[in-house]
């Protein structure tokens, strides 16, 4: 089956980013969230990041408008029955996001693949709940969206190779990477960056170090773009903190234990950039 027609579910950060990177690939894009308010600004993310592409000269004009055509926006999920593609970007909770594959599956159609976003739960217990199990898969989209070439491909035990091939040539077409990862916490770049990350709190923890320190030894020492504590505060402390808890559960393997200063900047509401302090302060 090719991919022809797509519905993004959740107009945050990364469902209106996974909706751009499709509307721009040519696919036909519908933006789902329940909020009329996130789709407006989920919209007018994707146009402005689109104008800074015709501003650095990496499209055109016709180019923007022709992305644009392929998309519109919805508040109903029933607009998901003649979908080929639906892939969800919602909240990070099993809960919700059972509820609604469960009601994916009794609205698209026979033939349509349930992909979720998720960067962390697991793929297997998403597809029990359906009647589709086979059907269902991971696209755990790098941020950000737009400029990340990286899709893990996260097949559920039951997840068949007709549908894993689909989606990776429908990834392919996004022009980005579709790897390949079985359903374990974390798949691959969180199950190797969050311990990173955590050992790295470790040091500021038990005074090896200052934060900026530590952070340079990983820039300069290591040549990575961004230190881990930045990058930490980047991608927001109390996600950090759920994800280790998930890798803990998981594996129930003490070197995933999330450091108690993890903990305690997360209590003290001190989540990074989006909180105006983490591990430094933002304006």
């Amino acid at each position: 089956m090719a991919v022809q027609n797509v519905m993004v579910i959740g107009a945050g950060q990364m469902g209106a980013g996974i909706a751009q990177v499709f509307a721009q690939a040519g696919f036909d894009v519908k933006l789902n969230d329940i909020a009329e308010d996130s789709l407006t600004k989920g919209y007018q993310g994707i146009e402005k990041r689109l104008d800074r592409q015709i501003e650095k000269g990496r499209m055109t004009e016709d180019d923007k408008n022709q992305a644009l055509n392929n998309l519109t926006t919805t508040t109903n999920l029933n607009e998901a029955s003649d979908r080929d593609l639906v892939i969800e970007a919602v909240v990070e909770n099993m809960d919700v996001k059972t509820s609604v594959f469960q009601k994916l599956d009794e609205i698209t159609p026979e033939h349509a693949i349930l992909a979720t976003n998720t960067s962390s739960l697991p793929i297997t217990d998403i597809a029990a709940v359906t009647n589709r199990p086979e059907q269902v898969i991971g696209m755990h989209f790098m941020n950000p969206v737009p400029v990340m070439k990286l899709v893990e491909v996260i097949r559920a035990i039951q997840t068949s190779d007709a549908s894993f091939q689909t989606i990776q040539e429908a990834t392919e077409k996004l022009g980005k990477t579709a790897v390949e990862v079985n359903d374990y916490p974390g798949f691959i770049s969180n199950r190797v960056l969050m311990p990173m990350i955590n050992e790295a709190i470790y040091t500021v923890f038990e005074g090896v170090a200052k934060p900026e320190d530590v952070d340079s030894v990983m820039k300069l020492g290591m040549n990575h773009p961004m230190g881990p504590l930045q990058l930490a505060d980047f991608i927001g402390l109390d996600t950090c903190l759920y994800i280790m808890e998930i890798l803990h559960d998981g594996f129930g393997d003490s070197k995933y234990r999330p450091c108690p200063l993890l903990r305690k900047y997360v209590s003290a509401g001190w989540l990074g950039k989006k909180s105006g302090r983490g591990f430094y302060v933002y304006d």
